[in-house]
């Protein structure tokens, strides 16, 4: 890899699909919410072996309204024990109902977790973070025209769900929060990113 490479136009900038042929597959480890898996691969050079999470797939939502001429967005503040870190999030979820469309399980979570209806949504970005280790894509969504669940028709809470700070927060702000560090998680800063890139684009 040297500056001799060559330049790519702009639609060789794609991800190729295309599984490679697998010797051996076993589950490595069995958990509560996801295995893991080991797989012998055939790759250029000959046989790998690669160990990866098996994952459901996920959904995130940037729920966005208009509030005195500045666009807000809504975030929720989670206890994450990977990384040992309360994270200002975005609503999300597993896509772990069977056969449930992406933006089906979007209109759920949001609704579980912001008490949130909205009437329009639009396909934001869809991504893999960390293709190394799992097999996880997460397809996020942006919903306008937002209104509140009522109150009698409202998901219950239960354990660390039942006391998540949220709020809104200006969409500059949490751009501004992505590019000076102030928050590191995926979906929440991919997301603002690429609605505030769409918006300067018109």
């Amino acid at each position: 890899m040297t500056l001799a490479a060559p330049r790519l136009g702009p639609d060789e900038l794609r991800d190729r699909p295309g599984r490679r042929a697998v010797r051996r597959s076993e589950v490595a480890m069995r958990g509560a919410v996801w295995n893991v898996h080991r797989d012998e691969v055939e790759l250029d050079d000959g046989p790998a072996t690669r160990e990866y999470v098996h994952h459901t797939g996920a959904v995130a939502v940037l729920a966005v309204r208009e509030d005195r001429g500045a666009r807000e967005i809504f975030v929720i503040r989670q206890y994450r024990h990977p990384i040992g870190t309360e994270d200002w999030e975005i609503p999300a979820g597993l896509l772990d109902v069977e056969g449930e469309p992406p933006e089906e399980a979007a209109r759920r979570e949001l609704a579980e977790e912001a008490d949130l209806r909205a009437e329009h949504w639009e396909p934001l970005v869809s991504f893999t973070p960390s293709p190394g280790g799992l097999d996880e894509t997460i397809h996020t969504f942006v919903a306008t025209g937002l209104s509140d669940v009522p109150v009698g028709e409202r998901h219950a809470r239960e354990g660390e769900e039942a006391g998540m700070p949220s709020g809104w927060v200006t969409l500059a702000d949490a751009v501004r929060a992505v590019l000076g560090g102030q928050v590191h998680n995926g979906p929440l800063m991919l997301s603002v990113l690429a609605l505030a890139r769409r918006l300067e684009r018109g």
